[in-house]
């Protein structure tokens, strides 16, 4: 059972991070938040003190993690302030619009940059020290959309079946040294970066379910998570279907 006293989280001010934030707090962990929106970081921050004991240390880096250059030193200034790593959860992205992105390749390389080259190049960043330091977790969204590629969302889904793969392999390298690397793959989740969806059928998570999953994973040392659970099933029927009719669906 892996320990969650001190923990960074990359892509702080997204809904799901937020509600894993909150609910670390409440369960004692020291946090380092990091996310590009300095105005939302700080009122995350702000929240998270009022939630966390007088010894728990909560703070945070403003940064466009989509810079690499950046990310060597906000895991150095996330140690120091932490005292130690025991887990991380990188929980950053975008959802392109995909038809944008068939338009403009430009866009298209832009999408995989933010959603796929960034997170691989911190992960790198991370294991190195996790396989040093020989303890810990670390946690990725991913999607199910990287599952199966479908006409309606392959650029975003290419980006995360990436990191997926580069998941894999990791968690099959750091196994050895005590480390474990957990995939998330939330299914449809109600959160600002859906808006534009309907949510009006059952399959929709809100995300302070998704929140207590990621948790409960991390803790155990997971190795992919579908979320709500139910989704391994869906996404298995789907994995199924031969390409010559796959391909014809409306999906």
């Amino acid at each position: 059972m892996n320990s969650l006293k001190r923990v960074i989280i990359f892509g702080a001010t997204s809904a799901i991070a937020t509600h894993t934030a909150r609910q670390l707090v409440a369960q004692g962990a020291a946090l380092h938040c990091v996310g590009r929106n300095p105005e939302k970081l700080d009122a995350l921050i702000d929240d998270l003190k009022v939630r966390a004991g007088d010894s728990q240390y909560i703070g945070g880096t403003v940064a466009d993690l989509t810079d690499r250059m950046q990310h060597d030193c906000i895991i150095r200034i996330a140690e120091k302030n932490l005292g130690g790593i025991d887990g991380v959860l990188i929980a950053y992205g975008s959802l392109p619009d995909q038809l944008a992105c068939q338009a403009d390749a430009r866009l298209t390389i832009q999408e995989i940059e933010t959603n796929s080259l960034s997170v691989i190049n911190l992960l790198t960043l991370l294991a190195n020290r996790f396989e040093f330091q020989e303890h810990g977790v670390i946690a990725v969204i991913s999607s199910v959309a990287g599952d199966r590629g479908r006409k309606s969302n392959y650029v975003y889904g290419a980006a995360k079946g990436m990191v997926s793969i580069f998941l894999q392999g990791l968690r099959n390298r750091l196994v050895k040294f005590n480390v474990d690397v957990v995939t998330i793959k939330p299914g449809f989740v109600d959160t600002p970066m859906t808006a534009g969806f309907d949510k009006s059928g059952i399959l929709w998570a809100k995300p302070g379910q998704v929140a207590a999953g990621i948790i409960k994973s991390m803790k155990k040392g997971s190795g992919e998570v579908y979320l709500p659970w139910f989704w391994w099933g869906i996404i298995k029927v789907l994995k199924c279907i031969p390409d010559f009719i796959f391909k014809r669906m409306s999906l």
